[in-house]
């Protein structure tokens, strides 16, 4: 198993300790890049698709780096609906 599918099937197990890094690297996985959302945004960011047609915003986590579970659950519903991961899911 390489470093791709290691990285999603901890994402699935929905863990306490996932960081933004590691969902930088997964929308990646889906060919998603992060864009701030402007000068005003905040912490607010946007992932999105390579052909520019699918997006995902959210906040960046603050203080600290780990996502919070709501956030978590809200990615997992994007990427199973918009991308092949339900196909990896078992």
């Amino acid at each position: 198993m390489g470093t791709k599918e290691k990285l999603i099937e901890r994402f699935l197990s929905l863990p306490s300790d996932f960081t933004y890094n590691e969902v930088v690297r997964l929308f990646s996985i889906f060919n998603y890049s992060e864009r701030q959302k402007g000068a005003t945004s905040g912490s607010r960011v946007e992932f999105v698709s390579m052909d520019g047609k699918r997006s995902f915003i959210m906040h960046k986590p603050h203080p600290s780096n780990i996502m919070k579970k709501y956030a978590m659950k809200q990615i997992l519903m994007y990427l199973i609906d918009n991308t092949n991961l339900k196909n990896r899911k078992r």
